[in-house]
């Protein structure tokens, strides 16, 4: 039960956002960047973003040559270079926004392993990918980088070479959504978190959300449109929408003497990546190990996963090198076979811009820019 004030000055907004992760925020600071006079409201089930925006490892990429071959032989060429342009496009807006300090944004370039046993053309597909994408970049994207195998101190007996991507780099995500929160409260957002929304409905051609608080009241707000942007949450309310959620498990290392990696790398088709942050390794993935029990919306870690990236740190990373897990931790991601985010209109009032597909970091900004588009 809320009092007549409350209803009066806090249940009536222009627009709604369900989520307060990197797509919801960047679609409230769209709204009002163009609409300063309208009133916005995120509501986010909890105390964080509930997805991975503030879980994720701190990658500012648009992928590696094994995975984006991966994804030609899924969805094409062209559709590819374009994925690609709207990654580095959407970063492009990230960081035009918040500014690379309010990021920590290092550039110091991503990195893909190439293991000794192993079947890829690396030639083949490197050069490949350098022609797709010359006309955007203006320059080879990937180049092989053989001495830094010894330079990172990977183990030279499992890996053969290095690929290198210039344009890759580091982001500190917990800055950055801080960042992000505060560039939207500047701006007039409110934000209320604890507030699951149960259930929306359409009155008189406005939304009515039914609204769940931390103490397990309901209340009802009211908006004359809304966007539900909680990722691979959406389907709960569009269960015909393909989203697929994909659990991501992360660690970080304590501080280690001496450590010699130094940006974000990847291998097995993306599936694994980490980088250091100053002397620490963040290191995560390992999803395809299990993709049957990693399809889940439950947050946790598993043994498989975490001995897995355990060993691939003793044997791969830092060969001989003791080192402690300080922490682990998962976020949820949401997919699609496609690998396009989804950015509709469901009807007149209500829209939906979700499904990142790991990417996150790199289009939210992008996605909110065109689910904007078609609010305003």
């Amino acid at each position: 039960m809320i009092s007549f004030w409350e209803t009066k000055h806090f249940t009536q907004y222009d627009f709604i956002i369900i989520g307060s992760g990197l797509t919801g925020l960047s679609l409230a600071a769209e709204i009002k960047e163009n609409n300063p006079l309208k009133s916005v409201l995120v509501l986010e089930r909890g105390l964080f973003p509930s997805g991975a925006s503030t879980k994720n490892a701190g990658f500012a990429c648009f992928g590696s040559v094994s995975e984006l071959i991966s994804d030609i032989d899924l969805i094409g060429e062209r559709t590819v270079v374009e994925m690609v342009k709207n990654r580095v496009n959407g970063l492009s807006i990230l960081r035009n926004r918040l500014t690379d300090k309010h990021l920590d944004f290092k550039p110091f370039g991503g990195y893909e392993l190439i293991f000794i046993e192993g079947n890829t053309d690396w030639n083949y597909n490197l050069n490949r990918l350098n022609k797709l994408l010359e006309d955007f970049f203006k320059s080879n994207v990937f180049s092989f980088t053989p001495h830094l195998v010894n330079e990172f101190g990977f183990n030279k007996a499992l890996i053969k070479s290095i690929i290198c991507n210039p344009f890759e780099a580091q982001i500190d995500t917990g800055l950055m959504m801080k960042s992000l929160i505060e560039y939207v409260s500047q701006l007039g957002v409110k934000i209320i978190t604890g507030a699951e929304v149960i259930n929306y409905s359409i009155v008189n051609n406005n939304v009515e959300l039914e609204v769940k608080s931390v103490n397990g009241v309901a209340s009802i707000f009211k908006a004359s449109k809304i966007a539900f942007c909680s990722n691979a949450f959406t389907k709960k309310f569009f269960p015909n929408l393909e989203i697929i959620p994909g659990r991501g498990q992360v660690l970080v290392t304590k501080p280690i003497d001496n450590l010699k990696i130094n940006g974000t790398f990847h291998f097995d088709d993306g599936y694994y990546y980490f980088r250091n942050f100053n002397d620490r390794i963040i290191f995560g993935g390992g999803r395809n190990l299990d993709f049957i029990n990693e399809t889940t919306l439950e947050f946790g870690n598993t043994d498989l996963i975490q001995d897995t990236l355990n060993t691939f740190l003793e044997e791969v990373i830092i060969p001989g090198i003791n080192f402690e897990i300080d922490q682990k931790w998962s976020g949820i991601m949401a997919f699609g076979h496609n690998k396009q985010p989804i950015i509709e209109k469901i009807n007149d009032n209500v829209f939906v811009g979700a499904r990142l597909n790991g990417m996150g970091v790199a289009i939210s900004s992008n996605v909110a820019k065109q689910l904007a588009e078609k609010m305003l």
